[in-house]
């Protein structure tokens, strides 16, 4: 064989070799399981979403309006028992609430109830039942505060929204902002969804609550973002999912624990803070839960999917040494 015919074997053997070495490389074990949360995400918006558009949130009497009545018993009461007792002398639907040992007792009816309850009602109902009731309050909460409550508020998070936009643009770039917007979206619509599928009471310590999430996520995906931008100037020879991996997998660790110290805290507010911190301790307890989901499968999965390349920092890296040198 002459030298000619083995120069072209030879660059036919190159050629054919090229599509192989053109192939992405394997996504790591590590990569499915973040991809794999990203997916698990998107189907939880979309669970929330059709359960708001379908049964949507059960509003307490801070947004509804309606009357709030509170009493004490001297002696320890079950709740079924009051409950039952409550409700053969009303008419109409209330909600009763219960605190301190079952000795602090809170009545919510919803505006227009038949039978409003105050002391001279509550007087009646400890005749008849020989319980020892003493009246503490008794008010009325008109739904114009809720109303504008929800005006307020919801022009609250659409200024902050984009607030923090523009803010992690200026900070980082476009694409990780987009992701930790998208993060702290799935954040509030996943707790909101589980108290419409729940039916829990949506008051305003649940919105308290909602408010606080808000907080917990962005710094989760700030948190992120910045680990990205000094893996992405630091690793010239890494594609993007495994910069993305190695920057989630460098922040985990403190993910983790400061989920963890801060669930305990809410675990503990939870058992302990009885019924009127119930919906707030809930709210929250489900919220950092997805935070720490959305932190690692959605602001960090987001960017990477619009486009997110590491030429852009290693650049102002070079830049930045280059200013540096004498």
């Amino acid at each position: 064989m002459d030298a000619k015919s083995m120069d072209s074997q030879s660059v036919s053997s190159h050629n054919n070799d090229t599509p192989e070495q053109a192939n992405p490389a394997p996504l790591s074990r590590f990569s499915k399981f973040r991809l794999g949360g990203f997916y698990l995400a998107i189907m939880l918006m979309v669970l929330s979403g059709i359960g708001l558009g379908f049964k949507g949130l059960n509003l307490g009497l801070d947004f509804t309006g309606g009357y709030l009545t509170e009493f004490t018993t001297t002696q320890s009461i079950d709740k079924g028992q009051m409950q039952s007792q409550l409700a053969s002398h009303l008419s109409g639907d209330f909600e009763l609430n219960s605190g301190v040992a079952n000795t602090h007792w809170t009545i919510r009816q919803t505006d227009g109830a038949a039978n409003i309850i105050d002391k001279a009602w509550l007087n009646n109902v400890a005749t008849q039942s020989g319980y020892d009731i003493t009246p503490q309050d008794s008010v009325y909460i008109g739904s114009q505060v809720g109303a504008e409550l929800i005006d307020n508020g919801g022009l609250a998070l659409l200024v902050a929204a984009i607030a923090m936009m523009l803010y992690l643009t200026w900070r980082f770039e476009w694409r990780l902002a987009c992701g930790s917007l998208v993060a702290l979206f799935h954040d509030v619509l996943v707790v909101l969804g589980l108290f419409a599928w729940l039916g829990l009471s949506f008051d305003l310590t649940v919105l308290a609550s909602v408010l606080a999430i808000i907080g917990y996520s962005l710094n989760d995906s700030i948190v992120i973002g910045d680990k990205l931008r000094e893996v992405m100037g630091a690793k010239t020879n890494m594609n993007m999912s495994n910069i993305v991996d190695t920057a989630v997998k460098s922040t985990l660790t403190r993910s983790l624990i400061t989920s963890g110290t801060t669930l305990a805290t809410i675990g503990a507010i939870w058992i302990f803070g009885g019924q009127p911190l119930q919906g707030f301790a809930i709210g929250l307890f489900a919220g950092v839960v997805v935070g720490t989901l959305s932190s690692i499968a959605i602001s960090a999965t987001i960017p990477q999917l619009i486009g997110l390349n590491p030429e852009f920092y290693q650049q102002r890296a070079q830049e930045l040494l280059a200013n540096e040198e004498p």
